[in-house]
């Protein structure tokens, strides 16, 4: 599947700040988490799904595109 670009400028804008907002967020609860003292476990999968996942639309923003409109489902942005 080759990645040809098949959002627009505001498709990536969109994607850009989602996953910047993702990281952040996924940051702020890994850091909520080891300052609590959680022990590593199945529970610091929520963090790093989310530091992923924002990591992942970051990269679908600079790349110009989107899984799921690769996949056919359209998407409204």
């Amino acid at each position: 599947m080759a990645l040809e670009c098949n959002i627009d400028a505001r498709g990536k804008a969109y994607r850009l700040r989602l996953g910047f907002k993702l990281v952040i967020f996924g940051l702020l609860l890994a850091a909520a988490f080891f300052l609590a003292g959680v022990e590593l476990g199945l529970l610091w999968l929520g963090p790093g799904g989310i530091i992923a996942g924002g990591a992942f639309a970051i990269f679908e923003g600079r790349a110009g595109w989107c899984i799921a409109r690769a996949m056919g489902f359209r998407t409204p942005i």
